[in-house]
C-alpha cells in the first residue's frame, strides 16, 4: 500500500501511515494551531524507514492539506523550513512579512 499523509488533530500531528495494511506509522509532523495560521514545531521518521522519502512525502501532504484549508503556514521545525526552501512553489503559504524570519 502507498504511504498516505493524515492529519490527527486530537494529537495535534499529521502522521504517514505505512505499511502492508497502511496503518504503521511511518512519520509524524507535530504542528499548533491557531486562527489562519498552522505553526509546524517537530518533524520525526521512523529510522526503520530511512531512505523511502517519507519526510517529503509528510511535509507535502501536511503543506497540501494547510493550503486547501487556508492556513498561514509558520515553519519552526527544521524539517519543515528546510524542505520549503527546496520547494519554492510552497513558500506563499509562508505569510510574506515572516519568510525573512524563516530564512525564506
Amino acid at each position: 500500500m502507498e504511504p498516505r499523509v493524515v492529519d490527527r488533530p486530537d494529537r495535534s500531528r499529521y502522521e504517514i501511515l505505512v505499511g502492508q495494511d497502511g496503518e504503521e506509522t511511518g512519520g509524524f509532523a507535530d504542528y499548533v494551531l491557531a486562527p489562519g495560521e498552522i505553526s509546524f514545531v517537530h518533524t520525526e521518521t521512523d529510522p526503520r524507514f530511512a531512505g523511502q522519502g517519507l519526510g517529503g512525502r509528510l511535509a507535502r501532504g501536511a503543506l497540501d492539506d494547510a493550503r486547501a484549508r487556508g492556513l498561514r503556514v509558520l515553519p519552526y521545525c527544521p524539517f519543515i523550513r528546510g524542505w520549503l526552501g527546496k520547494h519554492p512553489e510552497y513558500t506563499d503559504l509562508v505569510p510574506g512579512d515572516r519568510r525573512e524570519e524563516f530564512g525564506l
